[in-house]
């Protein structure tokens, strides 16, 4: 009898709590990103809203995956659509949209201190797409 209410008690003890700490690891977490583009030819530094990133996870090492192409999107923006060719463009990511806008406000007051002239890039006029497979 003793031991049956241990094991009864053990069992529930170990479903209740269980049940707290599942959580599931596959659901898409949301991911935001910002884009940042430099010459060293030119002043200007462009850079990107904090954007939200539609059905995108990151990778087990936690790091956004096909990062290039986004990169390669802005920079073709850059050379089509503003005819500013030969720009580094950069891509910063994040699950937590505040860290992210922090950092995207270091970035451009670094650049300001620089004497760069810091010039956004409208949401309307350009946003990330997610790549194709």
């Amino acid at each position: 009898m003793k031991f049956s209410r241990i094991l009864l008690f053990s069992l529930l003890f170990f479903t209740l709590f269980s049940a707290f700490t599942m959580k599931n690891k596959d659901k898409d977490k949301p991911v935001y990103v910002f884009g940042i583009a430099a010459s060293f030819a030119d002043t200007v530094v462009y850079y990107t809203q904090v954007q939200l990133l539609d059905s995108v996870r990151l990778n087990k090492n936690g790091f956004l995956p096909q990062r290039e192409v986004y990169a390669s999107q802005l920079k073709s923006f850059l050379e089509y659509s503003k005819q500013k060719p030969n720009y580094t463009c950069m891509i910063y990511f994040s699950e937590n949209k505040g860290k992210l806008e922090k950092e995207a406000t270091k970035l451009q007051d670094r650049y300001r201190q620089n004497k760069s002239l810091v010039e956004p890039i409208d949401s309307v006029e350009f946003l990330f797409k997610k790549p194709q497979k």
